[in-house]
């Protein structure tokens, strides 16, 4: 993009400079103030495409640590110094046609070669500002886009120069400056057009519908329950679009990461070449159950909660849940962090609400742990396999794994249950044969019974 940009520039420049060469030379000739206000014109416009082409230059160099946004608005800046000479050109024009208005001047002497030289200059404007335009869009650069304003002003203001000629020739001698008016009231009307958009560019101005764009694309979006926020802005050659929506506060990270990927995806659908940054903000839906809701209190606070179980007991809900708190310390400190958890989810369900909280140890450091000997490791495994069996729903203890830490001795196995049971009745069975273990088995610690279908029935 930035090559086509810089080769239409130059050429641009070319074409610029001759024409201010075949003008000047005219003006001069014949005299005639439109004429030289045209090279004005065109020289003006040579030195804002050198501009352009500098800006261009510059903005193509990529983001930086001092730019983190890239370089885009160096092409903006350029369009407001071409601005600020198009008015100063303009002022200068009236002045000169105002003053040969009122006191007279060179008396002007038409000839073909004049009328040629303005006749070429319209049609060589206008194949330039079509191809400026063309890039412009496809490269939303605009500098370039200036330069075509230039470019469409001055073929209009190029035929009011041959309109004065042409009274000129017919006897009427004010017809030349009354051009240059008209072509000074141009370069103005130019000028305010460019003004208004770069420093609308460069104070971050929200394009025109871009907020009923967005919200369009991402209407009836699945997840997200509403548009909170959009706003955008030019950034250089581009938009930067800025999206707020609110998700539901129980989605996993991952699902919310997809979300942002997605909303990003479907504006930059809309908005070809936009740079769309997205924030979520978590929203408790009206779906939300009260297990969801007291398992995000506890995340809030950093508490382990497991064992939710939500009761309905006549006309009141009671919630119980086993809390897990660093088992080092000491009960008080672990009663306030249980009250604090209880009082915040009284608060969000309603005080009528029963919250019972049961505290259990949580080991926070790792635990060192070391192989028994052998003999005693197999009539440890040789007991849990004998407990096992005589379990109902449990059958064919495995991969029984026992070692020996500071606490006392932790012990994992994997059991298959029958594919049909419930999850429920597969958890009692397990904390059967815990108590089982711990009964028979002195010492133990810690035990872990993981609970499987046949490899067969899984397949």
């Amino acid at each position: 993009m930035t090559n086509a940009k810089e080769r239409v520039a130059l050429s641009s420049i070319f074409a610029s400079g001759l024409l201010t060469a075949l003008k000047l030379t005219v003006g001069i000739l014949t005299g005639s103030l439109g004429i030289l206000s045209e090279a004005a014109h065109s020289a003006l416009d040579c030195g804002a495409t050198m501009l352009t082409y500098a800006a261009i230059r510059i903005s193509g160099k990529p983001a930086d640590h001092d730019h983190p946004y890239g370089h885009g608005k160096v092409e903006s800046i350029a369009a407001l110094a071409e601005t600020a000479l198009l008015f100063l050109t303009s002022a200068y024009i009236i002045y000169a046609a105002s003053h040969r208005l009122i006191y007279g001047g060179v008396e002007v002497e038409p000839s073909w070669s004049a009328v040629g030289v303005m006749a070429f200059s319209m049609a060589l404007d206008f194949f330039r500002s079509r191809k400026l335009y063309k890039v412009a869009r496809e490269t939303k650069s605009p500098a370039l886009e200036a330069d075509a304003l230039h470019l469409k002003s001055a073929i209009y203001s190029s035929g009011f120069v041959l309109i004065g000629l042409a009274l000129v020739i017919f006897g009427n001698s004010v017809g030349d400056p009354i051009a240059a008016f008209a072509v000074a009231l141009f370069v103005l009307r130019a000028g305010y057009r460019l003004g208004k958009e770069t420093i609308e560019t460069l104070i971050d101005t929200a394009p025109e519908g871009i907020e009923a764009t967005v919200r369009g694309a991402l209407k009836d979006m699945p997840d997200v329950a509403r548009v909170d926020r959009v706003r955008g802005g030019p950034r250089g050659s581009g938009v930067f679009v800025d999206v707020e929506v609110s998700v539901g506060r129980t989605l996993p990270l991952e699902r919310v990461a997809d979300i942002k990927s997605e909303v990003a995806r479907r504006v930059e659908e809309r908005l070809k070449g936009a740079e769309v940054v997205v924030q979520t903000h978590p929203l408790a839906l009206d779906d939300e159950t009260i297990l969801d809701r007291v398992q995000i209190i506890a995340a809030a606070q950093g508490v382990p909660v497991h064992h939710v179980t939500v009761q309905h007991v006549e006309e009141r809900i009671s919630v119980s849940f086993d809390l897990e708190v660093n088992g080092e310390q000491r009960i008080g400190d672990a009663h306030r962090t249980a009250s604090a958890l209880e009082r915040t989810i009284h608060w969000d369900l309603g005080d009528e609400i029963e919250v019972e909280s049961h505290i259990e140890p949580l080991l926070v450091d790792a635990v060192t742990g070391t192989a028994l000997p052998w003999q005693k490791y197999r009539e440890i495994r040789d007991t849990i396999e004998a407990l096992a069996e005589a379990t109902n729903n449990l059958n064919d203890a495995h991969d029984i794994r026992v070692r020996q830490t500071p606490r006392g001795l932790y012990v994992s196995l994997h059991c298959h249950v029958p594919p049909e049971l419930t999850v429920e009745v597969a958890h009692d069975a397990a904390s059967e044969l815990e108590q089982k273990i711990r009964a028979k088995i002195e010492g133990t610690r810690r035990i872990v019974v993981h609970t499987e279908p046949p490899a067969a029935a899984v397949a």
